[in-house]
Order: structure tokens, then C-alpha cells, then sequence
């Protein structure tokens, strides 16, 4: 469960930035980080194993949402089927901010850039491995965006290889999750609030996340918050160099109930008595649509594709404009 932290704690990752990886370095690693997904279920981690800045992350950033970035009619184009009907990518691209929502927000995303995986006969509306989409016209973001989460998978794989360390399993045991992957790169711009929503605290709602594991890019800007276990909201501001890292409810099951998805949310920041706009770059490590998750020494488990799908139909980006769910 978690504990009474003021603070989260700081991981570094040199161990996995040397050339030759040191057995000790990496088991010193694997204690911190099942010492942490135990307790706080988050922290800072620094020394990271990525040849992206922050600087570089959040350019990529701006140069979608900001003043010299897409047009609305560009990113509109881009927009998935939930929010222009005659667009065909379902689960992929582009959603708008919807205006009076307490997760007001947009945010464009991209999967694998090389998925060579096939179309799931599951009978849904939405094709998780579905291909990109990429506005026209824009080829350096494209390859900018897609190097970012070829080295977030990379970075992650090589987490996954520590953390089986932590729950004393061998270094392959999450190889089967590596497999076609859906992990989801996400870009997201939380415009300044409307003077209508001027008294609205919060930008996203409190709420763990449903998967494996979060690694997030976050602005200066401030306002994410994580709850300890004395009912209060712990502010986690950027620390420079720094990416944040949480597990998943899913993690948390595999871990046998070992780690914690803790509850998180975003509260609106004050800039001069002005609400400021924000930017937050978070990657979610997903398995395979057909992968099994099971928890560690039991045998059954459940198909990732089932569970997502199913988390999915409470998702506002995955929902008609008028409310009806779509997954």
C-alpha cells in the first residue's frame, strides 16, 4: 500500500546507460524500484538512457499545438472517427478539447512505427493496430515523434528486464509482452481554462492508470499530484532532467497485489492571477492485443486486448461527442 510520502523519491538510471551492464549496479536498481512501486507507486527517474531533452521533447510538443504549429483544420484532418465521422482511424490521431469536461484537453497519438501486426478479428469498433496518422506535409515531426517512441520502447524494455529482477523472476520474463506491442505515445496541450471555467480546479481528474507502466514528460508549468496514503495530494513538480514513472492497475496485479497503482490528477496552475495553458508527454508501455497478463505464479490471467477495450469505454477520447460509448 502506499505510504505517508511528502515527496517522490528520485531513481537514477545510470545502470542502464553503461555499455556493459554491472550485475551489481542493475540489482541495486531492481531494489529501489520494487522499493518504490511498494510504497509511493511513483518517482523521479534521472540519467536516463534517451538521446531526447526535455527541451527537445516539449519542441516536438509545440511544433503540433503551438502558435506556428497545426492549423485547426490540419489537426482536425487528424482527428479519430469518435470526433469527425467520415475520418477512419478509430483508436489512433487526433482528439479536441471538449469545452466543459473537468479533463480538458487535447492530445494527438501514435503507436509502434513499425507495427507489422494484422487487424484483430475481435469484433470491435476499434483497430488497436491500426497505422499512424501523420499530417501532411510535416515529415521532421513524423520522424521526430517516431524516434521519441522508438527509444521510450527501448527504455522501457529495458525496465521491464529490471523489474522482473524485482519480483524475483528471470531478466525474459516480460519478453511475451514486448511482443507486438501497443504501447501509445501521447502528446497532450491542456489549453488556459475559458473565463466560464475560471473557479475550476482541476484539469484532470483524480485516477490511476489502467495499464503496465507510465513514463511521462511534464512541462515547468507544475500542477500534477499524487496521493499518499494520509489522503493528501503530494505536489510532484518538474525536476530538470527528470521523467516521471508509475505502474498501472495491470502492473499492479501481475506484481500480486506486491506494487500500487497509486491516484494522481492535475490541478489548474496560477501564472500573475492567470491560468496557465500545459503540456505533458507521457508513453505508455502496453503489451500485444492477444498478449496474456497474468499475475506472477498464477496461471490464469487476462487478455490484454479485453481488458483495454474494456477500460476504454470510460475514456472521454474514446466516447461519441454526444456521451454514447463507442467501445
Amino acid at each position: 500500500m502506499t505510504t505517508s510520502f511528502t515527496t517522490l523519491p528520485i531513481v537514477s538510471l545510470s545502470a542502464l546507460s553503461e555499455p556493459q551492464s554491472d550485475p551489481e549496479a542493475l540489482s541495486a536498481l531492481s531494489s529501489k524500484l520494487n522499493d518504490v512501486f511498494s510504497t509511493t507507486g511513483f518517482a523521479y527517474l534521472v540519467d536516463l538512457p534517451l538521446t531526447y531533452t526535455h527541451e527537445d521533447v516539449f519542441t516536438l510538443c509545440n511544433s503540433f499545438f503551438g502558435s506556428k504549429g497545426l492549423t485547426a483544420d490540419e489537426k482536425i484532418r487528424l482527428a479519430k472517427k469518435t470526433f469527425v465521422k467520415s475520418n477512419t482511424n478509430t483508436y489512433r490521431g487526433y482528439f479536441p478539447p471538449q469545452v466543459g469536461s473537468d479533463n480538458l484537453k487535447e492530445g494527438f497519438e501514435i503507436g509502434s512505427p513499425t507495427s507489422t501486426v494484422s487487424p484483430s478479428k475481435r469484433a470491435t469498433k476499434f483497430n488497436l493496430t491500426e497505422p499512424n496518422v501523420w499530417p501532411t506535409g510535416h515529415q521532421e515531426f513524423q520522424h521526430r515523434a517516431e524516434t521519441l517512441y522508438e527509444e521510450l520502447q527501448s527504455m522501457s524494455a529495458r525496465l521491464l528486464t529490471v523489474l522482473a529482477g524485482s519480483l524475483g523472476q528471470v531478466p525474459e520474463y516480460f519478453d511475451s509482452y514486448l511482443k507486438d506491442s501497443l504501447s501509445t505515445l501521447r502528446l497532450l496541450h491542456y489549453p488556459p481554462l475559458p473565463k466560464e471555467q475560471k473557479e475550476q480546479e482541476l484539469i484532470c481528474t483524480p485516477h490511476t492508470d489502467s495499464g503496465i507502466l507510465t513514463i511521462l514528460h511534464q512541462d515547468s508549468t507544475g500542477g500534477l499530484e499524487v496521493l499518499n496514503s494520509d489522503g493528501e495530494w503530494i505536489a510532484a513538480p518538474y525536476i530538470p532532467g527528470s521523467v516521471v514513472v508509475n505502474i498501472g492497475d495491470l502492473m499492479a496485479k501481475v506484481s500480486g497485489g506486491r506494487w500500487v497503482a497509486t491516484m494522481h490528477r492535475v490541478r489548474a496552475t496560477n501564472a500573475g492571477g492567470e491560468r496557465k495553458g500545459r503540456y505533458s508527454v507521457p508513453y505508455f508501455f502496453e503489451p500485444g492485443m492477444d498478449c496474456v497478463i497474468k499475475a506472477v505464479g498464477q496461471e490464469d490471467g487476462v487478455v490484454y486486448g479485453d481488458h483495454v477495450l474494456e477500460k476504454m469505454k470510460g475514456w472521454v477520447e474514446f466516447q461519441d461527442v454526444d456521451g454514447e460509448e463507442e467501445a
